[in-house]
Formats: structure tokens, C-alpha cells, sequence
């Protein structure tokens, strides 16, 4: 039976303080015969001079049977803390016979030691020596504290040790720390637990360190990895993305990145066809552990140019992560390129050893490169951080391209959208306008509201804010269908709720197409209000649209009754109008949902914060608007928003005349006469003779073609209108007239004499209305 190597502590007397089990089974004395007696009692003659000189050789000791024992020994001296021997370790085997425990226990490659109660060494292995960097003579005996430095790691290691010995309870811990005789920290797995004797007491505590500096940075890089997915990309902005990567990146895994992108990935052009000599990128992000980031030498948002023996321009060209190592060429010569260009961070790049270059990929374009590097951090990169890197510059490459994208369509459809609102609004003396149109900043893009101020015949003005289901350039899209078919449906001066009947089918025909699909996917709202200046009457139908604000000019505000019909698209339901009369200087105020509709809002909350904001004293009506989406809209709207504010004007008795005509031809010639005298009142005589043959048309018309009650209306405002009503509902129409025809030019040439002409219908018939410019005063 092999026999392990046995331990004894003596003290400076040469009484036996301490026995381990092995030297039970080695000698055959239990401690309890041996612990207290002198240790030269158990010789069977005393050791030669130069044993105890050397402390190490081969002594005879007295097994308990009687028989001789010859043993390799080795005295291992316990000092005070003056330095002086306070006593011995003495381990001891038979000679030339090393057990196979002895042997697995020494050549394990897990660091492997052995301490006594009092957390002094007895045993290591060759592994516990190289990682301590002292042979097993220099630590037998020795106090742990005494052999490391005072860290708060050693600190820990040590009240591990001392919670075994006193408990008797095994630990398991981790940690990251250095050693004495390695240069870099490692990660340690450690498992100490206590060493009992034959009655089950404690007499020593062993530990093994298993190096697991390999899984730990595994470990490391896939917690870095879990991260990224939900750190990155929390935004569709290109700039705000790089610097989620830079945030990423330091301080754990580099002192110092950056992320530079290549000019079109920022704007509006097309890739670049090859990434060859010299390339030039901007900066849009970097970060480092120092504040202010001193090691850049290129400031945020500068452009620089890459030279081809850069890394960065390597890893773009040949589409992979390339590591620069301190001492290669290309890689000094780099950092000399830094220093030279920013002299002022060059002590803070002093130390920098290693560094990672790699593309940035997506979908087959590469839109830049990142860039990371160390100085403090004393690990090189090696191949699995540049497997690594390559991993999260490819996740965050696809999201910088879903935020170029994302910008790029939301920039295309904000360049539609702007293109199909009104720019300028139209003269006209019916209202005084102010508008607003704010795009939406959240992810879902540009939406598909709109307004508009379309002038009608005779003075009158239609006011349209509407919003298409849905985002992007599809809702812009349709929003500028929408807004052009209701200017063309507004021009043949349909009543709100007809324009909205047809305004319907159009969404209902836009959104089947020429598939069966569910016309319920596009839809919009609409309200289309036309107030008259003369009668002051508001007529105003809804489709599935908030109700417009009224201001009155006693300064209340409520919201004005409206029966709002479907949504368009919907299909097949009616349109209700609603009309009621307005004082002059009465504001109306037409918007989306955006402004008061909101996840987070209460509408009814939003509506009374608006009806208070209207009721702002301010000098304008542009001022007014501001002061409304300052009270309404939260920090961040989630939806487009228009506002569309008219305040009413009235046109005066003075600025109307109205005539009833008798429906007979010999009546024409004093209706045309008294039209005249009403020009010379207005001291419009200029336009006398051209408004008599308008006058003399039209009636001569209404009296042959149309149907009683006759009548005509001039009306002065910025032109002057001339409008002939009668009870048929036929419109007339221009045509033309032969050589030897006796009528049929009469339309022809009040087309040609007049600014613009048309025909409305009304309740009772129809209205023929013409315009002419009037001189400007003087």
C-alpha cells in the first residue's frame, strides 16, 4: 500500500505542535500519543550534521511497531515577525518511492495549496508556484498576507481562507484579480474547503484556483452581445445609434472609440461604387474613459481622409475586422499620423497597444467603419474580439441603415407633403388665415394631414383640413389625391356635405383598386366648411373628423356642433351639413387629431386645454397659433398636427346691391341701368362699360333660358362680381357660334371681357357669376 507524504509542525523547543493524518499512516502514531512529546523522541538515531544543517536529507525515524523508518525530510522554518524561527514545518516520505497522490497533487494544473488553521502555507504545487513566482521554500510556513500585496482582493482571499478554518464549511467563489507572477489580471474559479483528521476536526483548509480567464471573457462577450440587441438601435437616427455603439464599446471593452461613416450614408446620395486609395469618412460618434475624449484627433463631425496602410481603410477595403498590434509597421506609423495631426492628445495616447478596425455592413453595403483601441486596458485584442466586433458592428450597421432609410423616406415624404400644401394662401377678403402644419418626429413618419383655403365665387372661401390613415409616402401620397380632388370638386362649388359624398367614392375607388382587398385599409378624415362674407353664414359637413373651435369676439370659446358623418372610405353613408351665422371678427379654428389625440391624453382634457389657449389675448393670429401648440401639444407629439385659424369678415350693405328682375326682355335695359348708377356711387365707372354688357348677357340669359324669381347682385370687394340667379337648374356652357348665327357669342364674350366666370347651383336654381379686376385706389 503506497503511503502519502506526512506533515508535523514543531516549535522552536523541539516539541511537536502539530501531526497530520498522513504521518499517522506513515508512522503509526495518532497525534494525540505524538502532539506535546519532543520530535527527537521519535528518532531512531540522530540525523547527520549536514541534515540539520540544510535543513533537508534523510532521517531515521522509530515506527509505533518498533521498526526502523527511513525518510526524506525537509524542515521548513516558521518565522516571527522579527524574522527569527518560531518553529518548523517537517514534511516527510520514504525515499524514491513519490506517491501517485503526491505525484497528481504536484503536477496539477490547477493551482493547488495547503494552509493550517492559522492560514499559514504547508503545501503547494508547481502550479501555486508559478502563479506565486516563489519557489515552495520561500512561502512553507509563511502567514498568507505576508506573500501578497495589501488589495482588497488579497483581503478577500484571506477571509475566505480564515471562514473555512473557523467554520469548518467548504466556499466556492470567483474572482477577477491578478497574481504575483502574472502581468495581466485572470479570472479565478476557487473552491477552498477544510482538511479534517481522524476525529473529524479541522487542522488545515486547501484550495484549488482553476484559471478561467478563457470562459470569463466568453462570458464577457456574450453578456457584451445581449446587451447590443437591446442598446442599440433604440432610435432611428443615424448619429444616435453610432454613439449607442461608442457607449457600448467603452469603457469595458476599449479605452477609446469611434465610429466614422462614409459622406452619402448622412445625406441623400447613392453608395459609392469602390472604396479605393484614400478614403474619406466623417466622424459622427467616439467616446473614451477620459472626459472630453482627449485621445480623438478628429472632432466630432469633421471630415478626414483615411490613407490605405490605415487600418480603418483596410478594414473597409477588405470588408473584414483588422488588428493592429504596437510594433507593427502600419500600426505605429498610424499613431504617428495621430500625433502629428493632434499633438495635444498625444500623452494621452501614449501606451496604446492594440486596436480593432472593422467595417460597417449592411445588406451588402458598407456605410462606414468602427474603430476601437487600447491604452489602459492591458489585454491585446485577439482574434475572438475581432469575431466579436464584427458581430456588433454588423448589428449596428443594420440599424444605422434602418435609420438612414428611415430618414431618407421621412425626408422625401416631408418634401411631398410640403409640396402639396399650400405655401401661400390665396387672396381673398372673406377671413384672415394663420396656419401651422407640424410633421410628427415618432418612429411610424411623416402622417398625411392637410389644410387648405380655397376662394369661391362671390367672395366666399372654403377652409379643408384633413388626415389620411397611416404614415410615409404612401399617406403623403394620397394625402396630395385628396387634396387636389377636393380643389377640383371645390371649383364646381358643391355644398360641404355633396363634395363629401364624392370626396368618399374617390378614397372607396383609391383604396380597392383593381383587387378585392379591404378598401377599410386606406381611409381618411375631412371637414370642408365655406363661410359667405354677405350672409356671414358658416356651412361646414364632417367625415369622421373633430369639430372645429369657435372663438367669439367676446373672447368665449366653445366647440361649434357638428353631426360628423364615416370616416371616407367607409362608404355608402350619408354626409349631414351643418350652417350657422358667425359675428364678424369670430375666429375658427380647424385641426387634426394630432393636436388633442393622444395614448397618453385625455381628449376631452385636450379639447378644453385648446378652447382656453384660443382665448389668448395675442396681436396676431400667427401669434395665436403658437400660443395654441405651446398649451396642446406635449414635448413630443406621436401624430402630425395641422392648425388652420380663420377670423371672420363681413362684407356691408354698402359693398352689396341686389336687384329682383321682371322676367321680360324690356326689363333688361333698366336693370342694366341701374347696375350703372351703382358703379357711379361706388366711383367705379371705370368698369361701367364692361359690367353693362355682363349685366346685359347674363340677365338676357336668365330671362330666355332660365325660370323665375330672376336676380341680379353686384358685390364690391378686391374685384367686382356680378351674379345673376334664377330657378332653373341648367348651367350653362360656352359653345361656338356659326358665321350667320344670330346668338350664341354672348357667353363667349363675357369670358373674354371678364377675369373669371361660372355657375354655382343653389337650392332654389342655379347663380352665373363673372369677376372683374378692379383698378387698384388711389
Amino acid at each position: 500500500m503506497e503511503h502519502a507524504s506526512a506533515a508535523a509542525t514543531i516549535d522552536a523547543r523541539g516539541i511537536v505542535t502539530g501531526w497530520s493524518d498522513d504521518a499517522l499512516r506513515l508512522t503509526g502514531y495518532p497525534a494525540h500519543e505524538v502532539v506535546g512529546r519532543p520530535a527527537r523522541e521519535l528518532l531512531a538515531e540522530d540525523p547527520p550534521d549536514e541534515t540539520v544543517a540544510a535543513l533537508t536529507g534523510t532521517a531515521v525515524l522509530r515506527h509505533r511497531d518498533g521498526t526502523p523508518l527511513t525518510l526524506d525530510v525537509k524542515a521548513h522554518p516558521l518565522r516571527g515577525g522579527d524574522g527569527t524561527p518560531q518553529g518548523y514545518v517537517i514534511t516527510a516520505e520514504r525515499p524514491g518511492e513519490k506517491t501517485l497522490a503526491g505525484q497528481a497533487f504536484q503536477q496539477a494544473s490547477v493551482s493547488m495549496s495547503v494552509f493550517d488553521t492559522r492560514q499559514r502555507y504547508l503545501r503547494l504545487n508547481d502550479t501555486a508556484c508559478r502563479v506565486m513566482g516563489v519557489s515552495e521554500d520561500v512561502l512553507l510556513g509563511r502567514p498568507f498576507p505576508e506573500t501578497v500585496e495589501d488589495a482588497e482582493h488579497s483581503r478577500g482571499f484571506h477571509s475566505n481562507l480564515r471562514q473555512v478554518a473557523e467554520t469548518g464549511r467548504p466556499v466556492h467563489y470567483e474572482s477577477f484579480t491578478g497574481a504575483p507572477a502574472l502581468n495581466r489580471e485572470h479570472a479565478w474559479n476557487i473552491e477552498m474547503w477544510p482538511v479534517r483528521n481522524a476525529s473529524g476536526d479541522v487542522t488545515g483548509v486547501a484550495l484549488a484556483a482553476l484559471d478561467s480567464t478563457e470562459q470569463y471573457w466568453a462570458r464577457q462577450r456574450l453578456a457584451l452581445l445581449n446587451e447590443a440587441g437591446a442598446a442599440i438601435g433604440t432610435t432611428l437616427d443615424v448619429v444616435r445609434t453610432a454613439e449607442e455603439l461608442v457607449e457600448l464599446l467603452v469603457p469595458r471593452y476599449a479605452d477609446f472609440a469611434s465610429v466614422d461613416l462614409l459622406e452619402w450614408v448622412l445625406g441623400a446620395d447613392e453608395p459609392v461604387a469602390a472604396l479605393d486609395g484614400e478614403i474619406v469618412l466623417r466622424r459622427v460618434a467616439h467616446g473614451s474613459g477620459t472626459e472630453g475624449t482627449p485621445e480623438a484627433a478628429v472632432h466630432l463631425g469633421e471630415v478626414d481622409v483615411y490613407p490605405p496602410y490605415s487600418p480603418p481603410a483596410k478594414a473597409l477595403r477588405q470588408v473584414r475586422a483588422v488588428l493592429g498590434q504596437a510594433g507593427e509597421p502600419d500600426f505605429m506609423r498610424w499613431v504617428a499620423e495621430r500625433n502629428a495631426r493632434a499633438p495635444a492628445g498625444r500623452p494621452h495616447r501614449r501606451g496604446v497597444h492594440s486596436m480593432l478596425a472593422v467595417p460597417l455592413r449592411a445588406r451588402g453595403t458598407t456605410l462606414g467603419v468602427a474603430v476601437a483601441v487600447r491604452i489602459a486596458h492591458p489585454e491585446d485584442y485577439v482574434g475572438d474580439d475581432a469575431v466579436l466586433a464584427e458581430e456588433l458592428a454588423g448589428r449596428a450597421a443594420v440599424c444605422i441603415d434602418n435609420a438612414r432609410r428611415f430618414g431618407r423616406e421621412r425626408t422625401t415624404a416631408l418634401a411631398l407633403q410640403h409640396s402639396l400644401l399650400p405655401r401661400g394662401l390665396p387672396g381673398q377678403a372673406a377671413v384672415e388665415v394663420a396656419h401651422r402644419y407640424l410633421p410628427s418626429g415618432s418612429l411610424a413618419g411623416i402622417g398625411g394631414d392637410w389644410f387648405d383655403v380655397i376662394p369661391l365665387s362671390g367672395s366666399r372661401v372654403a377652409l379643408v383640413v384633413g388626415d389620411v390613415v397611416g404614415h410615409g409616402i404612401p399617406s403623403s401620397a394620397t394625402m396630395g389625391r385628396l387634396c387636389t380632388a377636393v380643389r377640383t370638386l371645390a371649383d364646381v362649388d358643391l355644398p360641404p356635405d355633396e363634395l363629401l359624398t364624392h370626396l368618399d367614392d374617390l378614397v372607396t375607388h383609391l383604396a380597392s383598386g383593381d383587387t378585392d382587398e379591404d378598401v377599410a385599409e386606406l381611409g381618411a378624415t375631412c371637414l370642408y366648411a365655406v363661410y359667405d362674407p354677405v350672409s356671414r353664414r358658416l356651412t361646414m359637413a364632417a367625415a369622421g373628423h373633430p369639430p372645429p373651435a369657435l372663438v367669439l369676439p367676446d373672447g368665449t370659446a366653445r366647440l361649434m356642433p357638428l353631426t360628423a358623418g364615416p370616416p371616407l372610405g367607409v362608404g355608402g353613408l350619408p354626409f349631414e351639413a351643418s350652417e350657422m351665422e358667425l359675428p364678424e371678427g369670430a375666429v375658427v379654428a380647424l385641426y387634426t387629431d394630432g393636436l388633442i389625440e393622444d395614448r397618453d391624453r385625455d381628449v376631452d382634457h385636450a379639447t378644453d386645454e385648446l378652447c382656453r389657449a384660443l382665448t389668448a389675448r395675442t396681436e396676431t393670429l400667427d401669434d395665436l397659433c403658437d400660443t395654441v401648440l405651446k398649451a396642446v401639444l406635449p414635448e413630443e407629439p406621436g401624430d402630425d398636427v395641422a392648425l388652420l385659424l380663420a377670423r371672420t369678415r363681413a362684407l356691408g350693405a354698402d359693398q352689396v346691391a341686389t336687384w329682383d328682375v321682371t322676367p321680360d326682355p324690356a326689363h333688361v335695359a333698366a336693370t342694366r341701368q341701374a347696375a350703372t348708377e351703382q358703379l357711379t356711387a361706388w366711383g367705379l365707372d371705370e368698369a361701367a362699360f364692361v359690367t353693362e354688357l355682363v349685366v346685359s348677357e347674363l340677365v338676357t340669359n336668365a330671362i330666355r333660358y332660365g325660370e323665375p324669381p330672376i336676380q341680379l347682385r353686384l358685390i364690391r370687394d378686391r374685384t367686382l362680381i356680378c351674379e345673376v340667379s334664377d330657378g332653373s337648374s341648367t348651367s350653362p356652357h360656352l359653345r361656338r357660334a356659326h358665321a350667320f348665327d344670330e346668338g350664341g357669342r354672348g357667353l363667349l364674350l363675357v369670358a373674354q371681357l371678364t377675369q373669371r366666370w361660372g355657375s354655382r347651383q343653389t337650392g332654389s336654381g342655379k347663380t352665373i357669376w363673372a369677376e372683374q379686376i378692379l383698378p387698384p385706389p388711389d
